[in-house]
């Protein structure tokens, strides 16, 4: 069985970047909230979602169009990447193939949007 899936995430911009450097308690504090933000987010609406369980391999790539044209880096998204990929991986023994995220051109008139393509394998 094979299935795909696509969640749509609520955040125009990334919530996490790599160029973070929160070099004060404060600072951690905050972007370990964020963490658990984009980890709950993402654990939520793959329960309404529906995603099945128990598979053998899972393959998620996060997908980033901004809502301009400026000069982006996929390794800044990486950041928040990682805890939406722990959401998804929580609680399972599948497999995860995670290729790095595509941002996509920006379209005129349009904000910017991320989402999570997940496709899955199970015998």
């Amino acid at each position: 069985m094979t299935g795909h899936a696509i969640l749509e995430l609520p955040w125009t911009a990334p919530p996490l970047s790599m160029n973070d450097r929160g070099r004060t308690p404060g600072a951690r504090y905050a972007h370990a909230r964020r963490v658990a933000e984009v980890r709950g987010t993402v654990h939520r609406l793959a329960q309404a979602a529906q995603l099945p369980r128990g598979l053998d391999h899972v393959t998620v790539q996060l997908h980033y169009r901004p809502r301009d044209r400026r000069r982006r880096d996929t390794d800044n998204l990486t950041a928040t990447a990682k805890p939406a990929y722990d959401a998804l991986a929580a609680g399972t023994k599948a497999h995860m193939a995670k290729p790095e995220p595509i941002i996509h051109p920006a379209e005129r008139g349009q904000g910017g949007v991320l989402w999570l393509e997940i496709t899955w394998e199970a015998k």
